[in-house]
């Protein structure tokens, strides 16, 4: 964005999320100062920018949350939507080089581009860009993906990077046979207090409700729960994170036979998550 006169001598823009100010006379007009002159930190002019900035953030943070939801739940967008909002830079930003499929799944490609006319330019795993221009695309969960290998090695030989996690993601499958309705693979992870559990769910984007942390996924056209046991909210002792469960949009606890692929990877992702996040005592 451009410069915009502040104050007496001064000019102020927004730079790299931050404002910044330059001179307009003297031997150092038209340099960028390193840091904002006293006389300029409660102008209205950099106020507003200050505030432009927060704004920026927001919603760049909203675009990738809503990217993140369409790929978690693989739902189909419709292209002619990915072409409207490409034109934002924070919309690029989300969506650039992730994993889309369009009319046929097994033809899958890196999002480079979208064209105003609804055309979608993508890399195939032959290292050739191609275009096209289904109605919708999907986004895929990780799980989902049969050449996720393949894929992985191709984007480390692009060098590409992926703002929302998506071939990188930590994934889980669902073992061929399992029975009963819990998993207590990363129950047991020890926390100082129930506060300090909570806060780590809440830090990686998880929902605490009651005693529980939860994550709530689209799968397969059905939504079901995931849930870790974190304790008695207000518990004030030590705490251990309890088995993971599941459950359907009424409540009703799942069998995990029943749980899809992505509700039970991302499942075993938050346990996996938070337990990590437990006391480790050293041996002595």
């Amino acid at each position: 964005m451009g410069w915009l006169a502040a104050g007496d001598g001064y000019e102020v823009a927004l730079m790299d999320g931050r404002v910044a100010a330059r001179p307009t006379s003297g031997r150092a007009a038209g340099r960028q100062l390193k840091s904002l002159p006293k006389a300029l930190r409660e102008h209205p002019e950099v106020d507003r920018l200050r505030r432009l900035a927060e704004w920026l953030d927001r919603h760049a943070a909203a675009c990738v949350a809503q990217v993140d939801t369409w790929m978690v739940s693989s739902l189909p967008v419709p292209t002619g939507l990915l072409a409207r909002v490409w034109q934002d830079e924070a919309w690029q930003v989300a969506l650039r080089d992730l994993a889309v499929v369009g009319d046929d799944p097994d033809e899958v490609g890196f999002l480079r581009d979208a064209t105003g006319s609804g055309e979608l330019r993508m890399v195939n795993l032959d290292g050739e860009t191609v275009r096209l221009s289904p109605e919708t695309v999907t986004l895929p969960h990780p799980v989902l993906l049969p050449d996720l290998d393949d894929l992985r090695e191709f984007a480390a030989e692009l060098g590409l990077t992926q703002k929302v996690e998506q071939i990188h993601r930590a994934i889980w499958r669902k073992p061929a046979e399992v029975t009963g309705r819990e998993v207590a693979e990363f129950a047991g992870g020890k926390y100082a207090s129930r506060f300090g559990l909570a806060a780590r769910a809440t830090q990686l984007g998880y929902r605490v409700s009651g005693g529980y942390a939860t994550c709530r996924v689209r799968d397969a056209g059905r939504f079901a729960e995931a849930a870790v046991w974190i304790g008695e909210p207000y518990w004030e002792d030590e705490v251990r994170t309890g088995n993971l469960t599941w459950h359907d949009q009424e409540g009703r606890s799942l069998p995990a036979a029943e749980v899809g692929p992505v509700a039970w990877s991302e499942g075993m992702r938050m346990a996996a998550a938070l337990h990590a996040g437990r006391q480790v005592e050293e041996s002595q």
